[in-house]
């Protein structure tokens, strides 16, 4: 049962964090590979810790938010948090449907937790959403650790070849849509420009 435990801790203490930690799902899935825990099990309390771990970063980030980023980025998840802030029903389902994005969800806790909003109409959509990925995600990973020595025999079909590049594709669409401008002024803009 102790590994269990560890599973609510591990996605409890990397949701807390507040910069760009490695994903609550990757330990997950080891935890589940090297205990053989049941998996629907280490979803649950997984997404519980990770829901938790948000909710604990949005009380605390306030408190030292203006040392994290810079003046033009602080502004900019201070606008995202105060659209959230506006219209909690919109404001939920685009949280649910971020979720189930491959795209980090801590930028938006920290906007939600910089434009010091409660947090409570996205916590429930946060945990459906990442119970959904984080699922997908463990049985993928599970699937993809027992069948690990064919993928590097070079026993890859057309299937792993066309989700590898959805999957990219989607990350890239994600990445280079400047959501700001989609959001304020309803145009599509790409920036591809995205690191300093």
């Amino acid at each position: 049962m102790w590994p269990y435990l560890f599973v609510f801790l591990a996605a409890l203490a990397v949701d807390t964090i507040p910069i760009f930690a490695p994903p609550a799902w990757i330990l997950l899935v080891v935890l589940l590979v090297k205990f053989h825990l049941n998996p629907w099990l280490t979803v649950v309390i997984g997404v519980t810790g990770s829901t938790i771990g948000r909710y604990i970063l949005t009380r605390y980030i306030p408190k030292i938010s203006s040392r994290l980023v810079n003046r033009r980025e602080d502004k900019n998840l201070g606008y995202i948090g105060g659209r959230i802030g506006k219209a909690k029903w919109s404001a939920a389902g685009f949280v649910f449907v971020y979720t189930l994005t491959p795209l980090s969800t801590t930028a938006l806790f920290t906007a939600v937790a910089m434009a010091r909003i409660k947090p409570w109409h996205i916590l429930t959509p946060f945990f459906f959403g990442r119970l959904i990925t984080d699922g997908i995600l463990l049985f993928s990973g599970r699937y993809a650790s027992a069948n690990l020595s064919g993928l590097l025999h070079g026993e890859a079909n057309w299937k792993t070849v066309v989700t590898l590049v959805v999957g990219l594709l989607i990350i890239a669409a994600f990445l280079f849509i400047d959501w700001r401008r989609l959001l304020e002024h309803k145009k599509l803009h790409f920036r591809f420009k995205i690191l300093k």
